[in-house]
């Protein structure tokens, strides 16, 4: 299963580092990985970015081939202005890709820490 992972408040330079470090030396071991990470400042950030409409979308996009914001929208029977804000938000976020047509998501799950 690929996983995107999400960290939400905590220290995030510190996290950063020891992320940064452990990649560094599983590379250097010759281990192949591909890790995918995500940092908010806050729940309140997260919880409006990721809206119940938008995690609709996500899991959409993961279990079908997108060629357009227009067919994804008349999939989800959903304006085509607000899928495409949708799309751009979660795009700039790095939890879909978005380009030269189509729209996809190529992770299985999002993981997630909160720090309280």
């Amino acid at each position: 299963m690929t996983k995107m992972n999400v960290t939400v408040g905590g220290d995030f330079e510190a996290e950063t580092s020891s992320r940064f470090i452990d990649a560094w030396r599983r590379a250097e071991a010759g281990e192949g990985f591909r890790e995918r990470h995500l940092a908010f400042e806050s729940w309140d950030a997260l919880s409006k970015l990721l809206t119940g409409k938008r995690m609709a979308l996500l899991r959409y996009v993961r279990r079908h081939d997108v060629a357009s914001v227009r067919a994804l929208a008349k999939a989800l029977g959903r304006d085509y202005s607000n899928v495409h804000a949708d799309v751009q938000a979660l795009s700039v976020a790095g939890l879909i890709e978005a380009g030269n047509g189509r729209v996809h998501a190529d992770y299985d799950a999002i993981e997630t820490l909160i720090a309280i």
